[in-house]
């Protein structure tokens, strides 16, 4: 920490009582719409897109299974 702050202990103490009351994402979500506003576009968006790279299904990916068809042993050993 530098020298011309509070002792880290203080620092971290409201920072956490500033975190669970919310206040770093409302902070965030203020200056998102600021931002969206100064670019001439809405405060909030209208539409929000997802797709299969946003979320994740499982901490180590999933089975492969829900990748596709899978092939018949008869359709694999033909190709």
């Amino acid at each position: 920490m530098p020298h011309d702050l509070p002792h880290w202990s203080t620092v971290y103490h409201y920072f956490r009582q500033w975190q669970k009351e919310g206040v770093w994402e409302k902070a965030v979500q203020a200056l998102v719409r600021r931002d969206r506003e100064r670019e001439g576009r809405p405060a909030s968006p209208s539409a929000l897109v997802m797709d299969s790279q946003s979320v994740k299904t499982t901490e180590k990916g999933g089975s492969g299974e829900t990748m596709g068809r899978k092939r018949s042993k008869g359709e694999s050993a033909r190709s």
